[in-house]
């Protein structure tokens, strides 16, 4: 994101004469949020409301519930064996039932991307971004460059990238049209099941990269500002020393990015906020995020697949490792 915005010249002074749409209201969330509040946060204390998606991070709440459910049938099983099978056959009954449901919904899935992309190229007239090609043109590529650094990290891991994109394709083409990478976790988890990765997997990369670690909203977006109002204060945004506290804020400020459409303007907030950066160029891009949201979505939701396929193949290696003989000892 940093280096897309220095190729290509972007300046947050040329935008200086257009209006931002952000409210107050935006601000004050942002500016409210720390580092301790956005961990705490993370724990469910509802577990009902976040099943209902009431907070932006309900899925990293249910994702922790479900572990700690889990261990706890484990140690049922073990203290009360027959309670426990009973148990973890209930669970199970209503696995298959659920992803039957998904299913149905996956078959509707083309018409719902036929009607999502009407609504998107119909909703937005061409002069409302044509003064913002720039901006929109290196976020795409910025996006573009990240898909290419996805193939290489594959080839590394020992994948095929184009056999890969191949299978993820609808899944990449539902998240663009969407702009969900919640709404995008059945097929996503669906994509990876294709790969041969355990359920338990990408159930779970797919739920955490729902709402944390997104390389569009949370990682390129946010660096694109930053690097267009570095410089207007007399910053270097390519600098070691800038960088050094850059990235940990991109980092952190990734956490609990809402995994519906339009996180990355919270995500930008987060961190224009954290660097004491003005965050009224945030409100100017507001009109014309939806086509970007669109790309930054798909990125997000194949890092989540990828994590998913690349964290399967790492661990069928250990397991399939011989073992040492202190391993033998040990055991």
């Amino acid at each position: 994101g940093l280096l897309t915005a220095h190729v290509i010249g972007l300046d947050a002074s040329a935008f200086g004469h257009m209006q931002s749409t952000l409210t107050t209201d935006d601000v004050s969330k942002t500016a409210a949020v720390s580092l301790p509040q956005l961990l705490t946060s993370l724990i469910p204390t509802n577990l009902f409301l976040d099943l209902m998606g009431a907070r932006s991070v309900s899925v990293i709440g249910i994702v922790i519930f479900t572990l700690l459910a889990g261990v706890a049938l484990l140690k049922v099983k073990k203290d009360a064996p027959e309670e426990g099978a009973k148990l973890s056959a209930g669970i199970n009954a209503i696995q298959i039932w659920v992803m039957k449901m998904v299913r149905i919904v996956i078959a509707l899935t083309p018409y719902g991307v036929m009607a999502l992309m009407v609504k998107v190229f119909s909703a937005y007239q061409l002069e409302q971004f044509t003064s913002l090609l720039g901006f929109i043109a290196a976020c795409y590529l910025a996006v573009a460059m990240m898909f290419i650094v996805h193939a290489i990290i594959l080839i590394l891991t020992g994948h095929n990238p184009q056999q890969y994109y191949k299978t993820v394709w609808p899944v990449l083409t539902f998240a663009f049209v969407s702009r969900s990478s919640a709404a995008a976790i059945p097929l996503a988890i669906t994509a990876q099941e294709k790969f041969g990765v355990p359920g338990t997997i990408a159930n779970i990369a797919a739920s955490f990269g729902s709402s944390m670690g997104q390389n569009g909203c949370a990682g390129i977006y946010p660096a694109i500002m930053v690097a267009m109002i570095a410089p207007t204060m007399g910053i270097d945004p390519l600098s070691f020393t800038f960088l050094s506290t850059l990235l940990p804020a991109i980092a952190l400020g990734s956490i609990g990015v809402a995994g519906v459409g339009g996180g990355g303007t919270f995500a930008a907030l987060i961190v224009l906020s954290t660097l004491n950066f003005p965050v009224a160029l945030v409100g100017i891009f507001i009109a014309i995020e939806p086509i970007v949201d669109m790309a930054r979505t798909a990125l997000n939701v194949n890092g989540s697949m990828m994590s998913g396929v690349i964290a399967s193949r790492v661990l069928k290696q250990e397991q399939e490792s011989p073992a040492t003989p202190a391993d033998v000892t040990l055991n």
